[in-house]
């Protein structure tokens, strides 16, 4: 009786390890992972707070209220003082080219692009 016992521990003991340890260690990660996912989510929309408004939304507001730009540099811009030229078109370069800024900003990027005639 006592070696049958110990037969059916040995058993239950070996099944728990075989199975029950991978499933509790992946269990385990996938809830880390998700966790992970939904901070590195929050995180996204925390530094692209443009990116939730849509196309329309991001072409009827200034380009100063979506980069939330300080009253001293919004009086200093010409796009604030010619609201209704595109921004990037008054900050080009001498030469004609758009600065390195203008290409990674969110309202330069939900503008439609041009079509040509």
């Amino acid at each position: 009786m006592m070696e049958t016992l110990f037969h059916i521990g040995a058993i239950l003991f070996g099944f728990l390890l075989r199975l029950g340890i991978p499933l509790g260690v992946t269990m385990l990660l996938g809830w880390v992972l998700r966790r992970l996912d939904t901070q590195w989510q929050r995180e996204g929309q925390m530094l692209r707070p443009a990116a939730k408004a849509s196309e329309e939304d991001l072409l009827s507001i200034p380009c100063w209220q979506i980069r939330d730009c300080p009253a001293a540099l919004r009086e200093a811009c010409p796009a604030y003082q010619q609201s209704e030229t595109p921004c990037w078109e008054l900050l080009r370069d001498p030469d004609g080219r758009l600065q390195q800024k203008c290409l990674s900003c969110q309202v330069f990027l939900a503008a439609p692009m041009p079509v040509a005639a």
